[in-house]
């Protein structure tokens, strides 16, 4: 296709067709409209000085006579830019005025009436066009007095000119803006499709171009940019996923194979491999638990559970996380607080409920404190029994727009330098990798904060370690604070 036959079947090109023919038509009925007021105002004033003069010769001929009346037109018609006068007998013979020739049947009709005439003093030239009043007068005489219409003639023909070149300047610039607007947007067009091409062929991080204008053109840029940074996302993920599972995966499920090939090698009583298929289980159990991790957090970052949103309450969930793993925490010596308040929030509640436990199963495993940077007196929580105890507090509140749960301990906490590759897939920082896990802990609740449209916040406890997952409130919920601190005791 040639560039003047994609200009010409773009969309702006055809809008502005249309909305030339549009104005075209608005300005011809305009002036059309004004044309037709022209000639009815000059018809009006013709109308106004042939009755004017009418009244004065009818008066005229009522005090003088015919001798008067064809006295004062003879006068009358000898002056420049005279209008028409004409007197017939009631025969039909004319005896003043200064009109040669009439149209047929005009003497013979009173009243208004358009006529083509010849004047006396003029050579034989076209007829003329003139609007006449005829009236009999008393005696049979018939009296005509008439304007010419060269002049209303003249007029409507300027403005016809003028309406002539006005459609056609409004044409010519009309196309040419067509032009302009089309040739501008198809450079764009082409822009962005030159764009997606390279996007179609694996370049994701192309990007459409976006103006400075703000115009529709760059509020679709920008959507669909942000559209190519959430696919490229998502494909980035995949494959860090894709190279995860084979690198973090490949250890335990070689190791299971091991521990089976030793079993089938070395074991020779039934304990022996009851023992081994008890560690096989074991291992399995560990593997699923990471697959299912990393099915959740798939879930949650391609949005597919968008459908079980609810509106629930942040501080039930906080309850419910404390009271599941208080046993465990006091099977560690660790003192677990909750404290909540009202929040209400619009989400997933399955979700939320794993991605707070999965803060709380961290703080429990790597949030006591290290002897050497323990703090001086010891960390005693509200009503605790024995001294030395490491505390880490649940907490569930609304702060400002947004739903805030959050997680502390007084452990080592984790660099700031570190901070952000700890949310990664498989991520284990040097201090964590004596503990048993799979590094997806801080991965999932930071793919569920993305899927609320929030965000997980790691920031210092000084000491330890305080993560946040910040997520929108129900709008309209009022502030009302109910604090609620329960506490365990170690055993």
């Amino acid at each position: 296709m040639t560039a003047f036959g994609k200009l010409i079947r773009t969309t702006a090109f055809r809008l502005t067709l249309v909305y030339l023919l549009l104005f075209a038509l608005f300005a011809a009925s305009l002036l059309g409209y004004f044309a037709w007021n022209t000639r009815r105002l000059i018809t009006e004033q013709i109308t106004t000085t042939v009755n004017g003069e009418f009244s004065e010769l009818n008066d005229l001929f009522t005090r003088r006579g015919v001798r008067g009346l064809i006295y004062a037109i003879e006068n009358r018609a000898l002056r420049p830019g005279a209008n028409l006068y004409l007197v017939t007998t009631p025969t039909g013979q004319a005896v003043a005025g200064n009109v040669a020739a009439l149209g047929n049947g005009v003497m013979a009709t009173q009243g208004w009436s358009e006529t083509i005439y010849h004047r006396l003093d003029e050579e034989q030239q076209a007829p003329h066009r003139a609007l006449v009043r005829v009236s009999e007068l008393s005696n049979g005489f018939r009296l005509l007095v008439g304007r010419d219409l060269d002049e209303r003639k003249r007029i409507f023909g300027i403005v016809a000119k003028a309406a002539q070149w006005s459609m056609l300047i409004v044409v010519v610039l009309g196309l040419a803006g067509g032009v302009f607007v089309a040739r501008r947007v198809l450079r764009r067009i082409d822009a962005m499709t030159g764009t997606t091409r390279r996007i179609m062929e694996g370049d994701l991080s192309g990007r459409l171009p976006v103006g400075r204008s703000g115009d529709e053109l760059d509020r679709l840029a920008d959507s669909l940019n942000a559209m190519l940074e959430r696919i490229e996302a998502l494909m980035t993920g995949l494959k860090e996923v894709s190279d995860n599972i084979a690198h973090d995966l490949k250890t335990p499920l070689t190791r299971l194979r091991n521990r089976a090939e030793e079993a089938l090698a070395t074991s020779g009583s039934e304990a022996e491999y009851r023992a081994a298929l008890e560690r096989t289980i074991e291992e399995s159990d560990g593997l699923i638990r990471t697959f299912n991790a990393l099915l959740m957090i798939a879930r949650a970052e391609s949005g597919q559970v968008n459908g079980n949103m609810e509106d629930f309450d942040a501080a039930d969930i906080a309850n419910g996380i404390h009271e599941l793993y208080e046993p465990l925490a006091e099977d560690k010596g660790i003192t677990l607080r909750v404290v909540t308040q009202p929040a209400r929030l619009h989400g997933n509640r399955e979700l939320v409920s794993q991605a707070l436990a999965n803060l709380v199963e961290n703080a429990i495993k790597y949030g006591k404190p290290e002897p050497s940077i323990q703090p001086p007196g010891p960390l005693v929580a509200v009503g605790a029994d024995e001294p030395g105890q490491t505390e880490i507090l649940i907490e569930a509140r609304r702060e400002g727009d947004s739903v805030l749960l959050s997680v502390t301990d007084h452990g080592p906490g984790i660099p700031e330098a570190d901070r952000k590759h700890a949310v990664e897939r498989f991520v284990r920082l040097e201090a964590s990798r004596t503990q048993p896990g799979s590094g997806l802990g801080l991965s999932l609740a930071s793919a569920v904060a993305t899927l609320h449209r929030g965000e997980l916040r790691l920031s210092d406890a000084d000491p330890g370690l305080r993560v946040t997952l910040a997520i929108p409130a129900l709008s309209g919920e009022g502030l009302a604070v109910q604090t609620q601190s329960l506490e365990s005791h170690p055993v």
